[in-house]
């Protein structure tokens, strides 16, 4: 039992010593002058003074604190100083006398004074959220200084402190009497009752050794790494250090993340994993990590209520209750018994599964062979299209596939994508942890095991002696059944549902008294499945769903996929399935899709797919057979061209477009040069990579241009070197020195290459007439004008089909590809008459696939669903929308540069500085890989790859731009 003086002590408001006390102070025992600012603390005052010398902290102890335990802190601080590999740390400042502690009388108390330099970082208690780096490195950092502590000793680490862990239970029990709050009061006493109960059964086997007992995020400091991601670096406040539990000290650190965790305590995961790779617990540590947090979380909320009770205006306290509360809520949200699975697994100690083999059988009529399992995943044949979201689809299934065999199951362990859940920032609870089965009425139910039965609504529970409980649901019972059962009696009888058929779920459970859901989150399933083991051997059925390879399939692909080919993300979900601008992973998670500019119908198009297999089943070859749909599909393209550009190539790629527009231009004008714009973008063919001059693809690519390339000044009129929308004169006069250096050589100009809106660096508009005074100067040079639309055209733009429209003028040779073929490689040229029979001079051109039967159904019927459903003038609306709510986020987030673009071609720029436009290239990686936390696919591109590239499907609904609109405010707002 703690003494009275630590009871006492809970009991201390802040010292009365204000901040002219503390200048006087520092100026006459230190020295130092300038000006002060109050930190925040709950018992003792701190003051920060910013004095010529440096940045100090004034540290103001009540003398109810005994000087052995100053001196312990000291010691603590200078003791990790001497170490390697290990978090900064503050050091103590002696004062004009040498004394590292001064003993001063403030008006009238007496007090313990120390000055400690500040640490510089930033720190992290009021970021909403932090990313998984951030966590990890708390928890690395905790480990390290555990680590370096483990051989410090000090008699002033022996003292009663009522944060010490050992002692919750009883320091709680006083905290909470006097609470005038009674059902708050109640919530916290169950709570830490709960959580003593299991730490006591523990506690021998918990290690003993110094230990800092306080790096929380309120005192660390982090610094960004290479890529953007704040790690903690320094640890601060060493007032509550003593000798206790080693595990206590990751206890504090993994309470203090649960008011980042949005509610999820599995958040905490990867600082224990951090924690525990430099510096490794043992397995009852392990087991009592997770009631130590619960208990910390209870002491939190009890101690600041009574704070705020003796010293309501303490600004740190009413700061930091209602994070505490958090904490408290988040600890209390899940059972025990599941946290503690989760960090047994993290530890990768797991505790022994029971066995199950050897039980009898659930269902001793049913032959197992005859029971037809259900796929309700992801790949799953029988989920065509939309129907996964439909009402009841499930049961549908069930009872459907129960008809053609007699019997049918779900399958346990199956990530089902009837439970998926679009434009949801959280991960929706897809993992099965149950069986259900569609059988015949009466079905007889037997014990598989010896049990007490219990009958609770509509759930029939049999408990084992050895804690494990079989739930099921849908029995009809015999009013004499006995409550205690042997194997093989009878439990129950199926209860029909409709036509002589009923529905039996079935659930085990290894913890007493703990009633699981049906579905886990997929973060979850591991521990969920510790808990809630596959009923197949109970059932004679093998129903357990395989895991997804995807771990395991991302090596492979590393292992044989060349590695220039790269992957979104460097962990990236497992993508099998789209519909519209949604996208799904492996796991039931819906993403939505902001990125994809090759799926411009959007994704599972139905009328697409049942084109294509209808082709296929006909004919698939080159375009040099004579068949219907090459004919039908370059008349199309002509149509959609300006007068005059009525001859149409067939191409399997954007590449292969540009590529091939490059040597039409060179055929017609018998010349090589060529003039491209810097940041552009225009295929990976040797072609086409040469008038390539992004940057982000190709860090070389202003030093291995070939001499035939010309590139010229980027009009960019964000960040370019003219700017605004009076720069059009500029930046034509900026492309007359080529010219000219060209005109002097008397090689000639083959042509010139442009988006007509700058896709690549983020969907920027040139300037107002930019393009027609181009034109006419490469023109009058015998040049040819190629519009590169492969990005931008094809309506994507909204207010025009093709990008040239928006500069009013009339290329002489337009490459498309990308969405002309929903995703099926699919690409064109489309040109005059002269400029295409040009090429006969070298020769024949062919493309084995392109213009192939079945990829021109493909471009047939994306150009019929482009025009039935309307999804140019849908771009036109909702582009417009997005773009108004992507405007007002620059008004309230200053990293928020410019938005750029028109219809559903959107680019957002970040900046670190609107003057000086320094590019946030390291935020904007993190900020997308956060919005993937939060169910949205988005990449950044650009120079300086600081631009939010926002191409999604031309099907994109309000409410789904909304959607998007509302998770990157939300990121903005909270981190990343």
């Amino acid at each position: 039992m703690p003494d009275d003086a630590l009871l006492r002590r809970t009991e201390l408001s802040r010292p009365d010593v204000t901040a002219q006390d503390a200048a006087d102070i520092l100026i006459g025992w230190y020295g130092l002058s300038g000006p002060i600012i109050e930190l925040g603390s709950q018992q003792d005052r701190n003051y920060r003074i910013e004095a010529a010398e440096g940045r100090f902290v004034l540290k103001i102890c009540r003398a109810d604190y005994a000087t052995i335990e100053l001196e312990a802190q000291n010691a603590a601080m200078r003791h990790i100083a001497g170490k390697v590999d290990v978090p900064r740390v503050p050091s103590v400042i002696p004062g004009l006398r040498g004394e590292d502690i001064l003993f001063l009388d403030i008006g009238g108390d007496p007090y313990q004074i120390r000055l400690l330099d500040y640490l510089d970082g930033e720190p992290l208690t009021r970021r909403k959220h932090l990313a998984v780096e951030t966590v990890e490195g708390l928890g690395r950092a905790t480990g390290k200084l555990a680590l370096a502590l483990a051989d410090f000793e000090h008699p002033g680490l022996e003292r009663d402190l009522q944060w010490d862990l050992r002692r919750a239970g009883p320091v709680g029990l006083h905290l909470l009497q006097p609470m005038i709050d009674r059902m708050l009061q109640r919530r916290l006493a169950e709570a830490l009752a709960g959580a003593v109960r299991r730490i006591n059964r523990l506690g021998p086997d918990l290690r003993l050794q110094a230990i800092h007992h306080d790096v929380t995020d309120d005192n660390v400091v982090a610094r960004a790494d290479r890529d953007g991601h704040l790690v903690p670096d320094g640890v601060i406040d060493f007032g509550d250090i003593l000798k206790g539990w080693l595990v206590a000290d990751l206890a504090v650190t993994c309470a203090s993340l649960l008011h980042h965790a949005d509610g999820d305590p599995f958040f905490i995961l990867p600082a224990i994993r951090a924690f525990h790779a430099v510096y490794p617990l043992n397995h009852a540590e392990l087991q009592a990590l997770w009631p130590l947090i619960v208990a910390r979380a209870t002491i939190l909320v009890a101690s600041s209520e009574q704070q705020l009770a003796i010293d309501p205006d303490n600004a740190y306290v009413i700061g930091n209750i209602e994070h505490e509360r958090a904490i408290f809520e988040c600890a209390v949200s899940v059972p025990f018994a599941l946290m503690q699975a989760a960090i047994l697994q993290a530890g990768a100690t797991p505790d022994a599964d029971l066995p199950l083999s050897g039980m009898g059988r659930l269902l001793p009529e049913i032959n197992p062979d005859s029971v037809h399992l259900l796929d309700l995943g992801t790949l799953s044949q029988d989920l065509p299209q939309d129907n996964f979201s439909a009402p009841e689809v499930e049961q549908a299934l069930l009872v459907e596939a129960a008809g053609r065999s007699g019997a049918a199951a779900t399958r346990y362990g199956e990530y089902r994508l009837t439970r998926t859940r679009t434009l949801s920032a959280n991960a929706p609870d897809t993992f099965a942890l149950h069986v259900t089965l569609d059988l015949e009425t009466g079905t007889r139910v037997v014990a598989p095991f010896a049990g007490v039965l219990e009958i609770r609504d509509a759930r029939t529970m049999l408990r084992g002696i050895d804690g494990l409980t079989l739930h099921l649901f849908g029995l009809d019972h015999d009013p004499d059944g006995q409550d205690t059962l042997a194997a093989g009696d009878g439990i129950g009888m199926v209860a029909e549902v409709a036509g002589g058929r009923g529905v039996l779920t079935v659930q085990l459970c290894r913890e007493p008294g703990l009633l699981p859901p049906l579905f886990s989150k997929p973060a979850h399933a591991a521990a969920w499945a510790a808990l809630c083991p596959s009923p197949s051997a109970l059932l004679a059925i093998d129903c357990d769903a395989p895991k997804p390879p995807s771990a395991d399939l991302l090596s492979r692909r590393q292992r044989h996929f060349a590695r220039p080919q790269k992957n979104y993300y460097d962990t990236p979900p497992q993508i099998e399935r789209g519909w519209k601008e949604h996208l799904f992973d492996v796991e039931g998670r819906a993403y939505l899709d902001m990125v994809n500019n090759v799926s411009i119908l959007g994704h599972g198009h139905p009328r697409l797919s049942e084109n294509i297999a209808r082709q296929w089943s006909l004919l698939n070859t080159n375009s040099r057979f004579h068949y219907a749909s090459v004919a039908q599909f370059s008349e199309r393209l002509a149509g959609l061209a300006p007068e005059g550009l009525d001859t149409v190539f067939l191409v399997n790629s954007g590449s292969e477009a540009n590529d091939l527009a490059l040597r039409l231009a060179w055929a017609t004008s018998g010349a090589r040069n060529m003039l491209c714009l810097l940041e552009a973008y225009h295929g990976w063919s040797v072609a086409s990579d040469a008038v390539s001059t992004s940057i982000a693809d190709n860090p070389q690519a202003l030093t291995t241009r070939p001499p035939w390339v010309h590139p010229v000044v980027s009009p960019n009129t964000y960040r370019g070197q003219f700017r605004g929308p009076g720069s059009t004169d500029d930046y034509v006069a900026s492309i007359l020195p080529a010219l000219d250096t060209l005109d002097r050589s008397g090689e000639g100009l083959a042509g010139f290459i442009c988006e007509c809106v700058y896709g690549n660096a983020g969907g920027i508009p040139l300037p107002p007439g930019y393009l027609q005074a181009v034109y006419a100067m490469v023109r009058a040079r015998g040049g040819v004008c190629i519009a590169d639309e492969v990005q931008v055209g094809y309506g994507r733009l909204g207010h025009y089909f093709w990008g040239f429209e928006e500069q009013g003028v009339v290329p002489d040779i337009i490459t498309v590809a990308k969405g002309m073929g929903n995703g099926h490689p699919l690409g064109a040229v489309i040109t005059t008459r002269a400029i295409a029979d040009a090429l006969e001079k070298e020769g024949y051109f062919f493309s084995s696939s392109g213009g192939s039967p079945v990829s021109s159904v493909v471009g047939m019927t994306v150009l019929d669903v482009l025009s039935d459903e309307n999804l140019q003038e849908n771009a036109r609306r909702v582009g417009a929308h997005l773009k108004m709510r992507l405007e007002a986020l620059g008004l309230r987030f200053p990293i928020v540069g410019a938005v750029h673009g028109m219809g559903l071609y959107l680019g957002l720029e970040f900046v670190r500085d609107r003057q000086t436009l320094a590019p946030a290239t390291q935020e904007t990686a993190a900020i997308c890989n956060r919005l993937l936390q939060l169910g949205v696919i988005m990449q950044p591109t650009g120079d300086y790859l600081n631009v939010l590239k926002i191409k999604p499907p031309l099907c994109l609904s309000h409410k789904s731009a909304d959607f998007f609109a509302d998770m990157l405010a939300r990121v903005l707002e909270e981190g990343w």
